[in-house]
């Protein structure tokens, strides 16, 4: 829960001491939305201590932090913005939350605006913090998916890095349902449609195909649509116009396995058995979204109901719970 007061001591080059007016925040708003209140009993704060505490309640060994506010980082009109901001953030995660205990992990915001400035970003930010990840919002005011070529610098870097990235969405501008009058609605569709968009372009853009060793998670929209997706673009794949996506060598389902793509799975999916049986079963991960929506009571059930859950093995519980992401963010426990 990244506050802009704190940041702030951590922005460099021409910004440093610059004044800051309160009134406008470091990050757009995701969409007009108000989100800051609507959740009596929700935790205003969480510093690193708040979230060991949380760990230990629910017998966690090891968390991933990714940002709120930071999410609207593609939404940002300025590529200058966009990368101070972004560096500012990485050093701040690292000094309040990863350095306190290396039981927290963090992710690195990337400033996509400027992919040789997010690959020195995701460098600087395993190298000189620790960080274990690179975040790539799924929303954006640049007018083309990640399947362009303008950002194969961040895909080599991490590539290069063995550093895995993440698309993460939030804001629900530009989807097509900027009419709907309730939150409920937007929030249902919101992290879907994101990273579906940005899932199809990379995927048909090949950019798999060019990058083997990339490993990325598509985040927050549950797995439910992995099997979905995996039907539908191959069947796209196999009709006339499949030409288009001229750098695939095999069919988008292949790509989907391949230990390449990876998600997260929500503890009551009842789809999560089909999901096993259709995606790679090591390509899934356990989120807890805290401290997000829910007040702190409500996220104890979640993992003995998910180890209750009878049409999951025991052998792929572990791997959903402390395998894959230990793989995926290659974890040292």
């Amino acid at each position: 829960m990244e506050k802009d007061a704190e940041i702030h001591a951590f922005l460099e080059g021409r910004y440093r001491g610059m004044p800051r007016f309160e009134t406008y925040g470091f990050f757009p708003s995701l969409d007009g939305w108000q989100r800051g209140f609507g959740v009596p009993g929700k935790e205003p704060e969480v510093p690193a201590s708040r979230w060991l505490e949380f760990l230990d309640e629910l017998g966690i060994q090891m968390s991933v932090l990714y940002p709120t506010a930071g999410l609207a980082l593609g939404l940002i009109q300025s590529p200058e913005w966009a990368c101070a901001v972004a560096h500012a953030y990485n050093r701040w995660i690292y000094e309040k939350f990863t350095r306190e205990s290396p039981r927290l992990k963090a992710v690195a915001l990337l400033p996509v605006h400027d992919p040789v400035e997010a690959a020195r970003e995701l460098r600087q930010a395993k190298s000189e913090l620790g960080l274990v990840a690179g975040l790539l919002p799924a929303v954006t005011v640049l007018h083309k998916g990640y399947g362009h070529r303008d950002f194969d610098p961040i895909f080599e870097e991490a590539q290069r890095l063995d550093m895995p990235l993440a698309v993460h969405g939030a804001p629900s501008r530009g989807m097509g349902f900027d009419f709907f009058d309730k939150f409920l609605q937007v929030h249902t569709l919101e992290h879907p449609f994101a990273i579906l968009i940005q899932f199809t372009h990379m995927l048909f853009e090949g950019v798999f195909e060019r990058f083997p060793g990339l490993r990325v998670a598509f985040l927050e929209a549950g797995s439910g649509w992995i099997p979905y997706m995996m039907d539908r673009m191959d069947e796209e794949f196999e009709k006339p116009y499949g030409v288009q996506a001229a750098l695939l060598k095999k069919k988008p389902s292949e790509y989907i396995r391949s230990g390449q793509v990876w998600t997260t799975c929500e503890v009551g999916e009842q789809a999560l058995s089909q999901v096993l049986r259709q995606f790679n079963p090591r390509c899934l991960m356990w989120p807890s979204d805290y401290p997000h929506e829910r007040v702190r009571e409500q996220f104890k059930g979640d993992l003995p109901e998910f180890l209750e859950r009878e049409d999951v093995s025991e052998e792929q519980k572990r791997w959903i719970l402390y395998e894959n992401p230990r793989r995926f963010y290659g974890l040292e426990i």
